[in-house]
């Protein structure tokens, strides 16, 4: 098995690459070694000493570590372990986790504004979401109130130096282009 890595803006996260499938949709983000009891492949990373996240993609999986360790030194013990979850045929996620299900209902916006939000979502599912991703990451919308969009940065983009250029310079002028109510956009 042969496990490609990328580095990725944030230079706390790399992206890793089995070239087999990691989440059949959807994506999940953990933050903490106990959030990701429901992922033994998760779970085993964060048993490396560094290892700070875990983002699982559709065909990715990012890392990100702490900033006293070397990727020189923790790279080979993250190759091992996913190497060994895959030849081990275990699941990556067990049961049904899934984030887009939290995702919907932690959105925040008018009923009369489902138009604008449909629009907005279609713009970062489309346009967004694919750039993102190969980028080791995952942006996800929380929310339109009074012209503001407010969206969640995850994976390699979260806490990534260069995530706020990417709201204020991409993200918000290609919304505020395409709807005119959008006014600002805000991570959460």
């Amino acid at each position: 098995m042969f496990i490609q890595s990328e580095a990725t803006p944030n230079p706390a996260t790399l992206k890793f690459i089995p070239g087999k499938a990691v989440l059949p949709h959807g994506t999940l983000d953990y933050r903490a070694a106990t959030d990701a009891t429901a992922s033994p492949l998760a779970a085993s990373l964060f048993g490396i000493d560094g290892v700070e996240g875990v983002f699982l993609g559709q065909d990715f999986i990012s890392v990100t570590k702490s900033e006293s360790l070397a990727w020189q030194h923790l790279k080979p013990a993250v190759l091992g372990v996913i190497m060994e979850h895959y030849m081990s045929g275990a699941p990556v996620v067990a049961g049904a986790a899934n984030s887009d299900a939290a995702d919907a209902e932690a959105e925040d916006f008018s009923p009369d504004d489902q138009e604008i939000v449909d629009t907005i979502k279609e713009l970062i599912e489309t346009r967004v979401r694919p750039a993102v991703a190969n980028d080791g990451g995952d942006i996800v919308f929380r929310g339109f109130r009074e012209g503001v969009v407010s969206l969640s940065m995850r994976g390699a983009c979260s806490g990534c130096p260069s995530s706020t250029a990417t709201l204020r310079n991409g993200i918000e002028n290609m919304l505020k282009h395409y709807v005119p109510e959008v006014m600002e956009v805000r991570p959460v």
